[in-house]
C-alpha cells in the first residue's frame, strides 16, 4: 500500500467500467462481463458480516426482486475471502453474488479504495461505494462515501424503481 496522499481516481457517468474477474463465494469466477446484455449494480463494502456492511446487503436482498424486474443484477464485492462470503451468503439468506477482492486492485480500479476518514483520522481503506454499469459496460451512475443504512431505498429513487 503506498503512502500516497493523492485521492483514488474517480469515475464518471460514460466512462467504461474496469472490467474484472473474481472469486466468488463458491470459488466460482464471476466477471463484468458476464452482465453485457443487462444492467448491474456493482456495490463494494469494507468487510463482510459488520453491522453496517450487514445492513446494505440484507436491503439489497430485501429488495433484489424489484431491481430484477427493473432490469438490474447485483453484485458486491469486498476484500473477504470467499470462505467468509460464502459464511456471510448464507447467514443472511443473501441472494446475489458476492465476489473477493483481496488485493483490493479492482477497488482501486474503481476508486473505492483509498484515503478515506474514519472517525476523524484519515486512513487507507474501502470507501463504501456504487456503480451503475449499463448493458455495454459503461458507467451510469458513480455514487462515492455511501452510506449503509438507507442507502437502497435512494439508489431505487434515483433509479426511479
Amino acid at each position: 500500500m503506498s503512502e500516497s496522499t493523492a485521492p483514488a481516481p474517480r469515475l464518471q457517468p460514460g466512462d467504461p467500467a474496469p472490467e474484472f474477474t473474481l472469486t466468488g463465494a463458491d470459488d466460482t469466477e464471476v466477471s463484468l462481463s458476464d452482465y453485457r446484455g443487462r444492467k448491474v449494480i456493482v456495490y463494494f463494502y469494507p468487510r463482510a458480516a459488520t453491522p453496517g456492511c450487514t445492513k446494505q446487503a440484507d436491503d439489497f436482498r430485501d429488495n433484489l426482486a424489484e431491481l430484477n424486474a427493473a432490469g438490474l443484477d447485483v453484485v458486491g464485492i469486498s476484500p473477504d475471502t470467499p470462505a467468509k462470503l460464502a459464511k456471510f451468503r448464507d447467514d443472511q439468506e443473501l441472494n446475489f453474488p458476492l465476489l473477493s477482492d483481496p488485493e483490493r486492485e479492482v477497488m482501486t480500479a474503481y476508486g473505492a479504495f483509498g484515503e478515506k476518514k474514519n472517525y476523524g483520522k484519515i486512513v487507507q481503506g474501502v470507501i463504501r461505494s456504487t456503480f451503475l454499469i449499463d448493458e455495454d459496460g459503461k458507467v451510469e451512475v458513480a455514487q462515492y462515501n455511501v452510506r449503509a443504512t438507507g442507502h437502497v431505498a435512494k439508489l431505487r429513487r434515483d433509479l426511479k424503481v
